[in-house]
């Protein structure tokens, strides 16, 4: 065994696996995979090796293509073949909502590539008359997928590896991980059978390896433990059976091909056959967590007992789908772990606070992930970035208040909600609510209907007593949506308080911190008391981070985020800053997010509303641009409380920020709220500001910002500044503009906005995509933000939107068709 390599993958299953062929394929030479026992002998042997296309997010639709043309591929590569039976993947709908949720997934479809179809109950039928199709609404039948034999594919996708200069070892244990300043000594145990069970032997061995990839599957929690980090992958019971055979489906087969696999998503389960038999899979609710803190020793390819009662339900409803298998009997039974997260995607890149340290975590897909995760993980380790934006993957995306009680119970939810509708609007309510701000009560008892945003309630909408935002969900515009308008009107008619606390906050200072930012950033750096808009780039150019900067002194900066991404900010800012210190001098990062909280006070009477309350030797002209000018910071008095306001509004009217003392927030929203009321103070939520920004062109980060797009492919190039050296800067050049983001506004249907996740269309082929969505009140229509070829990002052009399986007339705007001068951002008073 070579004990200097280029990489380390822990972890024999199907996705160590397909990393370590990938990491070969892309050039590295001394990979070496490490088992603990056999290939495959985690979940990889007891999965059920389905190969599911249906994914509602975009980065994980991607890894899911890869994954099934790749594996078609394997055989003529190795010569192994994979066992991959291409049948096709049936999902069954039950209800309009359900079918509404196939036609919003067909969009993301579109966005990828992948191919698909709409099948009438009555085409369903004359295709497989097995199934029972009386009360389908419809389906949506994916050509290309199917299933795969789990242990052929992992061996193939090993061989592969082998062939490319790949070590691999079994019945090799990690107990420890040391970081040595420029690569990782990582030492453990040769494992031995004693007694039927898996031991360490007195033999062990250590590597030192530049890069460590950790894909233990259900040994997450192990490997948390030993780096020293929280990984929130923890697994959950999953259970299928095996039947006899089914009679009437031995004589179909006869003349027919194989079914495909059938899922019934309204009965929370799938079928596919089995040696002329049925496979019955199930995602129930009360399937529980397991291995919180660990696998125990004794376990290795085993299973849990059978629990049957907990799957009477699903088991009735296949009988119902398949009528003729009512009198096949009982063949197997799995109950095996599944690992899951609490949002139910896998955490795929670096790992936090750790240097060359890489995660491929909490995979509940993992046969479906393997080859596409292998493949973009080894373009982020080799080339620097992945080719689409992993963000949505990233293991920061969770900080450090996530607990083994959170994970568990929210791994359980998800398991769960496989199968449940997954509306755009949804909210789940398993461990909530956790994080919450000093007004939260307030908030709730005026009607918020929260939504969460890293853990933290954050008010969505405000809504009457009574009002059930469970109830109110769509795939359209749901009962919410005429609370959202009234709330953007508000701020575009008059003034509208929203609470945004969960912004990320931090203070960066010390004699290097200015010539640091400087070359973090993009933009030129604000003089003292002013604030700009910037951009932290990566090293392939695209956009990593987006910041406002509030210069307090000299040296000291006050940095604001997005909310959703606290650790994953703080990690990339944190390391930059050790990796230039030496360059610069000292640099001092303090994350003070839970130090402050943020009201945003916005709309053409907000100066009103704030003159009211200001404490100052002249309030008339306080906040007037002459003292306070668009753009800046200052410290002000609000009755008793100090806040630190900021001239600027998401929304794009007239506006501040109130960064105040997190303590004393109950007394300033009160202040606010009384000197409010002769204004007609309208408490906004999240989606209506959403409304708002898209508007006025303002990009998001997660949407139209991201890791697979460059600041000036976002068109935003008044915030890059070409005169100065910062990082990413030659990458960005060198890229060019593959594609502009645009504003459209559509003329769709009555009763629907866009997501943000729909294919656009021109001349009948899809030439972009949008990446935010919904409803402009200033224009009375559907709004939305996206990418399209260069050519085609101009003012007047039209395209098509395909929304609810339709294509809709949509037209690019001009940036900011709101206000395109800012008259109303920057009126005097």
């Amino acid at each position: 065994m070579k004990d200097r390599i280029k990489a380390l993958v822990v972890g024999g299953g199907a996705v160590g696996a397909g990393i370590a062929y990938h990491l070969a394929k892309a050039g590295w030479e001394d990979v070496v995979l490490l088992e603990r026992d056999e290939l495959t002998s985690g979940s990889t042997w007891h999965a059920a090796g389905l190969l599911p296309l249906f994914n509602m997010g975009y980065a994980t639709s991607h890894i899911h293509d890869y994954s099934v043309k790749f594996y078609k591929e394997l055989e003529a590569e190795t010569g192994l073949n994979a066992g991959f039976s291409v049948v096709g993947n049936l999902r069954m709908a039950q209800t309009q909502a359900r079918m509404d949720e196939y036609r919003l997934y067909a969009t993301t479809a579109d966005s990828v590539g992948i191919d698909y179809e709409f099948l009438t109950p009555e085409q369903v039928k004359a295709r497989w008359p097995l199934i029972r199709t009386d009360d389908l609404k419809g389906a949506l039948y994916h050509p290309a997928d199917g299933y795969i034999n789990p242990a052929d594919v992992t061996m193939a996708m090993a061989k592969g590896a082998r062939q490319r200069g790949v070590e691999i070892i079994r019945k090799r244990q990690v107990d420890s991980y040391e970081w040595a300043g420029d690569h990782w000594i990582v030492r453990g145990a040769v494992m031995v059978e004693k007694g039927g069970n898996l031991v360490p032997s007195d033999e062990t061995f250590e590597i030192h390896a530049e890069h460590v990839v950790t894909a233990t599957g259900n040994h997450a929690q192990r490997t948390a433990k030993l780096l020293g980090i929280k990984i929130p992958a923890i697994p959950v019971e999953h259970q299928f059976i095996v039947t006899d055979a089914d009679p009437a489906l031995v004589d179909w087969r006869k003349t027919n091909p194989e079914h495909p696999v059938i899922r019934d998503a309204d009965a929370q389960s799938y079928v596919r056959e089995e040696r002329g038999g049925w496979i019955l899979g199930v995602y129930e609710k009360g399937a529980p967590a397991c291995f919180e803190h660990g696998v125990p020793d004794s376990f290795r390819a085993d299973l849990f007992p059978l629990d049957l009662e907990r799957i009477e339900e699903q088991y009735m409803a296949m009988i119902h789908r398949m009528p003729s298998c009512e009198e096949s009997g009982l063949k197997d039974d799995f109950n095996g772990p599944i690992c899951y997260t609490p949002d139910g995607n896998p955490l795929v890149g670096p790992a936090p606070g750790l240097r060359n340290m890489w995660l491929a975590e909490g995979f509940s897909f993992g046969i479906t992930a393997a080859g596409g995760t292998g493949y973009y993980l080894a373009q982020m380790m080799v080339e620097g970035e992945a080719e689409i934006d992993m963000a949505s993957l990233d293991p920061k995306r969770y900080g450090d208040w996530m607990t083994t009680e959170y994970a568990a119970r929210k791994n359980e939810e998800c398991y769960e909600h496989v199968y449940v509708l997954h509306h755009p609007d949804e909210e789940r309510e398993a461990c909530r609510p956790l994080r919450t701000t000093p007004c939260y009560d307030r908030m709730k008892a005026r009607g918020a209907q929260f939504g969460v945003v890293n853990g933290w309630e954050r008010p969505n909408y405000f809504a009457p007593e009574g009002f059930s935002d469970h109830n109110s969900r769509s795939f359209r515009r749901g009962g919410w949506w005429q609370y959202a308008v009234e709330e953007a009107k508000a701020i575009r008619e008059g003034v509208g308080l929203v609470e945004a606390s969960a912004f990320t906050k931090h203070r960066v200072k010390g004699p290097g911190a200015t010539a640091f930012l400087d070359w973090f950033t993009c933009n030129k750096l604000p003089s003292v008391g002013r604030i700009n808009l910037t951009y932290a780039l990566t090293a392939a150019g695209t956009t990593r981070t987006e910041y406002t900067i509030v210069r307090e002194a000299q040296d000291e900066y006050y940095l604001v985020s997005a909310g959703a991404w606290t650790a994953y900010d703080a990690d990339y800012l944190r390391k930059a800053a050790a990796d230039k210190a030496g360059a610069f001098g000292y640099i001092e990062i303090q994350d003070v997010t839970t130090q402050y909280g943020v009201f945003a006070l916005a709309g053409p009477k907000s100066r009103d509303l704030l003159r009211d309350i200001i404490v100052d030797a002249d309030p008339e002209t306080a906040l007037s641009n002459k003292r306070f000018p668009w753009l800046t910071a200052r410290n002000i008095e609000l009755g008793m409380c100090p806040v630190r306001a900021i001239r600027v509004a998401y929304t794009g009217e007239l506006g501040w920020e109130l960064h105040h003392p997190i303590e004393m927030q109950n007394y300033l929203f009160d202040l606010i709220e009384k000197a409010g009321k002769k204004h007609g103070l309208k408490l906004v939520g999240a989606r209506a500001q959403n409304w708002l920004r898209q508007e006025k062109s303002y990009r998001a980060f997660g949407t139209e910002l991201g890791r697979d797009a460059t600041p000036l492919e976002a068109d935003i190039p008044r915030f890059v500044n070409l005169d100065k050296k910062f990082h990413g800067k030659e990458a960005m050049l060198e890229t060019g503009i593959r594609a502009k983001c645009c504003t459209l506004l559509i003329d769709g249907p009555s009763d629907a906005d866009p997501w943000g996740r729909e294919a656009l269309f021109l001349d009948g082929k899809k030439v972009g995509r949008l990446t935010s969505g919904g409803y402009s009140v200033h224009f009375e229509k559907s709004i939305g933000m996206g990418y399209l070829p260069p050519e085609l990002a101009v003012a007047g052009q039209k395209v098509l939107v395909k929304m609810l399986g339709q294509l809709w007339g949509a037209e690019v705007v001009v940036d900011s068709p709101y206000d395109p001068k800012n008259a109303n951002i920057r009126v005097d008073g």
